[in-house]
């Protein structure tokens, strides 16, 4: 199979642009040209500066290689792989593909990103040599963060090309990949669109405002944006343009022709530049005169109003309602579902790749063959009788696609007992000699009864396993210690406790780092606070590269208390970029934890050094379980715990050098006052409190420095009210 070392991608425009920033993302070095001269250029400068970033890390921008189309062409020759993305149009593509084929090296893949175009239609007239390595590889926008790319093979593609390509995107992109057959617009942009437009199509027959349509489609687990606001998302001027594709391409007789029809009030919109979120407005707008009012659009008077929260019920309920929102429910569903059977055989092989491309490419919670199955098959039969439509033989959803390799904590918990578990935490045997740590509350937050079962967990692998990995059933990692829990300790008064909870944590904390076997967290999403003082005490960690790893406790008047800032001040002080000395540890250290830092990707938090470079970064969600056990299996090879640390502190110099710097972001307005009384009590623990250079202070210490600035600032009723509104809204309090 061939090896994927270096690519390229043709065409600079958002998403050739965002597919060459996902490659850099991977580590591989990518070339990017465009017919416009300067225009890689000034798509890198852009992807630099907009949000959401395209670059998991701006160091990542180095390893594309900008050029113009024609004169810079010469650096396709060493790739391995090149990825066109430019306009969709048949004739224009033939006439590059014509130019691209002598430059490229034997061997060499390449594949179309179009989302509309036949693979039998842009392999007229080619190449031989160019046909048996050309595929199209069907990414979604943004790149970086949507994970479907359907992948479409044609008669003469070798095997090889294909597998090279899904390979690659899997483990290196983070993809998952969807075969799909050599349709129109394949799988999830066939079904998508046809969905998108039913939706607006019966809105605008049945007389259903944006929020009401948008709550319908909520019930049965689209994304939050609902169908309106998805709309907005993707460009209202868009839709028109792939409908059109479609149409044109699509037989007379398929159904996509019924939902697929004008609308003067949608092309209106788009004449007067209300294409969503990227024009003047949408179907939704934030009215920023009127104090950033969030808009919807009337669809019978044209007018903005403002929005109207509107609540529907489950979707079984909707679907038997005589009401005008389970009427709505029933005539989009039951379309939509329907054109889902009818795509089975004829854009994909199977219900579970249908399934997939619409999780993964449209976010749905369930795809349509999963959505049949909660709805039941009789049911669902009777709803499409109801509308006019022929009763469907329903082949079984199956289960969902998994590529070789994957495993996940499910399967393990499947059929099988905790070893250990109470009402916060479990301990589960995955195999090999491994054991898995999981926290169990909403976002995996942590309190007495996770520290306690951590400690007993300890013991039991210590007894019966060589290695344990920490991982999570969920999205994220840990957010951290529980808030509430800790808010109702303070509102009562109840610091013995409170200090408990310090102990405990340090104490389980320590103990999994000493242990006598390695220990691995399995990061993703959220690994925050407690969660990232967790993971730091571990012996390595696998990340999958979307996590956002960090020690925000300043943000509710805190500061990390089990063992956090030993830990950072631990990787400052040996990470090479810094130089020699105590002082710039210690100032990298209280600038991390102050200013409430939290990573935008792995390879951030690995700038950041919450990452070690020996630790794994996993680019495929899917992979991180498995890793993390790979990982943990091979450092049980010769495997010892850590030395105890002890630290050189300056003590109260250092701590008047930090002190004066946050007094200087207060007279600047970036910090309020209590910002600074938080930074002096963190201060005077990185620095090691009354310590100085001629001295060593040992871990015991910094501990007993962290529980008592802690309990200090617990009482503090500037940090109740900070705890208090970061509960009630989500946002931080600056007080």
């Amino acid at each position: 199979m061939p090896e994927i070392r270096k690519a390229a991608v043709i065409g600079a425009g958002v998403m050739g642009a965002g597919i060459a920033a996902q490659i850099a993302n991977a580590g591989v070095p990518v070339v990017l040209l465009d017919v416009v001269p300067g225009g890689a250029r000034a798509a890198i400068a852009r992807l630099l500066k907009t949000e959401p970033q395209a670059f998991m890390a701006p160091s990542a921008a180095n390893l594309v290689t900008p050029g113009d189309l024609g004169p810079d062409t010469g650096l396709l020759a060493d790739c391995d792989w090149i990825v066109e993305a430019i306009v969709e149009n048949l004739a224009i593509k033939h006439q590059l593909f014509a130019a691209m084929a002598p430059v490229l090296k034997p061997g060499a893949i390449f594949s179309s990103n179009t989302s509309t175009i036949r693979l039998s239609e842009l392999v007229e007239g080619m190449p031989e040599t160019l046909k048996r390595n050309f595929l199209i590889t069907h990414f979604f926008n943004p790149p970086r963060y949507m994970r479907l790319l359907e992948i479409v093979s044609g008669l003469h593609t070798d095997a090889d090309a294909v597998a090279a390509v899904a390979s690659f995107a899997d483990h290196r992109l983070g993809k998952s990949i969807v075969t799909c057959k050599d349709r129109p617009g394949f799988i999830a942009n066939r079904l998508g669109c046809f969905w998108i437009q039913a939706a607006i199509v019966t809105a605008f027959d049945q007389g259903v405002t944006v929020e009401e349509a948008d709550a319908v489609m909520a019930s049965f687990g689209v994304p939050r944006t609902g169908i309106f606001g998805l709309a907005d998302l993707i460009g209202i001027d868009l839709i028109p343009k792939v409908n059109a594709s479609l149409a044109e391409a699509l037989e007379p007789s398929d159904a996509f022709h019924s939902v697929n029809r004008p609308l003067p009030f949608v092309e209106a919109m788009i004449a007067k530049g209300l294409t969503g979120r990227k024009g003047k407005g949408g179907f939704y707008r934030i009215n920023r005169e009127q104090g950033k009012r969030m808009e919807a659009l009337d669809l019978a008077s044209g007018e903005y109003r403002a929005a109207k929260p509107v609540a529907a019920d489950d979707a079984s309920t909707l679907l038997a309602q005589e009401s005008k929102l389970g009427h709505y429910a029933r005539s989009v569903m039951a379309n939509t579902l329907g054109y889902a059977v009818q795509l089975v055989g004829d854009a994909a092989d199977d219900p579970a790749s249908i399934d997939a491309a619409m999780r993964l490419g449209y976010n749905w919670t369930w795809g349509p063959f999963e959505l049949i199955e909660r709805i039941g098959h009789e049911t669902f039969n009777a709803l499409l009788q109801r509308q006019g439509l022929a009763a469907k033989f329903l082949p079984k959803p199956g289960p969902r696609l998994r590529s070789p390799g994957v495993v996940f904590l499910e399967d393990i918990k499947a059929g099988s007992k905790p070893l250990l578990a109470n009402s916060s935490a479990a301990l589960w045997d995955a195999g090999d000699g491994v054991a898995c740590f999981e926290l169990t509350r909403k976002m995996n937050t942590i309190d007495i009864a996770a520290l306690e079962l951590l400690e007993r967990a300890v013991d039991d692998v210590a007894r019966h396993h060589k290695a344990l990995v920490i991982s999570s059933d969920g999205p994220h990692f840990s957010a951290g210690i529980d808030l509430a829990r800790l808010l109702f300790l303070i509102n009562t008064a109840d610091w013995r406790r409170i200090e408990r909870l310090v102990e405990l944590g340090q104490n389980a904390f320590r103990k999994l780092k000493y242990a006598s076997f390695p220990t691995v967290a399995a990061i993703s999403g959220y690994a925050l606070g407690g969660g990232c003082e967790l993971a730091l005490h571990c012996s390595a960690i696998e990340a999958h590269a979307e996590s956002a790893i960090g020690l925000p406790e300043t943000s509710v008047g805190l500061f990390p208390d089990w063992g956090g800032i030993r830990e950072l001040l631990i990787r400052t002080r040996t990470n090479g970029d810094l130089a020699k000395g105590p002082m710039p540890s210690i100032s990298r250290t209280f600038e991390l934890i102050a200013l409430a830092t939290i990573s935008k990707s792995a390879p951030h938090a690995r700038e950041l050094m919450f990452l070690k470079g020996s630790d794994g970064i996993t680019m495929n969600r899917d992979r991180l379980f498995a890793n993390a056990k790979a990982r943990a299996l091979k450092l049980c090879e010769n495997y010892r715990p850590p030395d105890r640390p002890v630290f050189q502190l300056p003590g109260t110099s250092a701590r008047l050098s930090l002190d004066a710097a946050a007094e200087a972001l207060q007279r600047q307005g970036k910090a309020s006052a209590y910002d600074v009384m938080v930074a002096g009590a963190l201060a005077s623990v990185v620095s090691g409190g009354s310590a100085d250079i001629t001295r060593t202070v040992t871990e015991e210490r910094m501990l007993i420095l962290e529980r008592e600035a802690l309990m200090s600032l617990v009482r503090r009723p500037e940090t109740r009210a900070r705890i208090e509104h970061l509960l009630q809204t989500g946002k931080p309090l600056r007080n």
